[in-house]
């Protein structure tokens, strides 16, 4: 037997804010954290702006300074996001905790990993030779290790599976955690993304690939659904959400937030970087999420969008969400906080399902900032600069990444 889950912690670590309550007031005030870099010189660089977390201190998430001395910044975020989700579930895999170790996991992915790690020993290797390069780099580079430190950090003895899909990594690791659970293989899950590749090599990269914004505003930069929007922005940070089985959840008196109720998993199989321009394939995984939700005309639907300012992507994922919905597409609330916070890649996914949560709990749709001219093909609700009231009685998240990679994961309130 299918058993349900809920969710009963979140965390984040972001450009727009470092805990829940300040995450959902700065989007649903319209507040945009990207900026001017400042941590490293830009003179060289086709682009000199990001989505950056502010104000970060390891210690204010229970982060001992003799372990982030050792550790990527990617890890830290992750860490940080977890602390903070799992002290508001409550809960505690000890000797005397309320879940069984062995029944508590851990999947939290990232896209690239320990990107700064990766650049500063390869520097190493190439100016002074092998011998200087930390014993430590591989345990510290690798995409897996923040779920391992986090498993390490809560005794989750459980499964723990990292996952790397790149922009989808985030939303296919809670999916695939909500399976897990509603399959009977965990109780809870630690789930969620990080990623911190906010470095002129990350921005090189991206930039040279075509698909980062050339704007030198930082304020209007991030443009979902514009037809003045020429790429995305890069950001940092963390988001992790614990996934429990309800049940589980009952019997010790859990704060339930939300319950999850679908996940769709598709590949477009089309092309490296470019999204499927039909949007057949990113529908489907929907679709998926959708029909499991038992989603109906009756409902009303929030959808957190990729929405990355794209030129091909905003264009095909407004397709997809026409042939996933037909005409509940034009009813639809929509919205891409991305034009707030930039896109944090590997963890955007789980920033944005947070978000779904709490547009759903909150019955409130946060906006897309900057969106003053809607490009003719972007025709449907995507909720403009301001915040909507809604009573929402489903809110999905989607994610695309490289590779074609497709997910889509669903919530509803809790009701008894």
């Amino acid at each position: 037997m299918d058993r349900r889950v809920v969710v009963t912690g979140m965390g984040i670590i972001s450009p727009v804010g470092n805990n829940i309550e300040t995450y959902w007031k700065n989007l649903i005030q319209g507040y945009c954290g990207i900026e001017t870099i400042t941590d490293f010189p830009t003179d060289d660089l086709p682009v000199k702006i990001a989505g950056q977390v502010k104000d970060f201190n390891p210690a204010d998430f229970g982060i001992e300074t003799s372990f982030s001395r050792k550790q990527d910044r990617y890890t830290l975020f992750a860490v940080a996001a977890a602390w903070q989700a799992m002290n508001q579930a409550g809960l505690n895999a000890g000797e005397d905790g309320n879940i069984d170790p062995f029944r508590l996991g851990v999947y939290v992915g990232s896209g690239v990993g320990g990107f700064t790690t990766q650049v500063k020993e390869t520097e190493k290797i190439l100016k002074d030779g092998p011998k200087w390069v930390s014993p430590l780099f591989i345990p510290t580079m690798i995409a897996n290790i923040a779920a391992g430190n986090i498993a390490i950090r809560h005794n989750a003895c459980g499964p723990c599976l990292p996952v790397v899909t790149a922009c989808a990594t985030s939303t296919h690791a809670i999916g695939e955690a909500y399976r897990a659970i509603r399959h009977g293989y965990a109780d809870a899950i630690i789930a969620g993304g990080s990623e911190s590749c906010v470095i002129p090599l990350g921005i090189a990269g991206f930039a040279n690939a075509r698909a980062l914004s050339r704007s030198e505003d930082p304020k209007y930069a991030s443009l979902p659904f514009n037809k003045n929007r020429g790429g995305f922005v890069m950001a940092e940070g963390a988001a992790v959400l614990v996934l429990e089985d309800y049940d589980h959840a009952v019997a010790r008196g859990a704060d339930i937030i939300a319950e999850m109720c679908g996940y769709g998993n598709t590949c477009d199989a089309h092309h490296v970087t470019a999204p499927r321009p039909d949007g057949k394939t990113q529908a489907a995984a929907m679709n998926m999420a959708l029909e499991e939700a038992g989603f109906s005309s009756d409902d009303v639907l929030y959808i957190n969008a990729h929405g990355t300012g794209t030129a091909l992507n905003d264009v095909s994922e407004t397709a997809a969400f026409k042939l996933a919905l037909g005409e509940d597409a034009y009813k639809a609330h929509i919205s891409s906080t991305k034009g707030a916070m930039g896109h944090l890649l590997g963890a955007a996914g789980a920033a944005e399902a947070i978000a779904a949560v709490l547009a759903l709990v909150n019955s409130e749709i946060p906006p897309t900032i900057n969106l003053d001219e809607p490009d003719p093909e972007c025709d449907l609700d995507y909720t403009p600069n301001k915040a909507v009231k809604a009573d929402i009685t489903i809110a999905i998240s989607d994610s695309l990444g490289f590779g074609g990679h497709n997910g889509c994961v669903a919530f509803r309130k809790i009701n008894g």
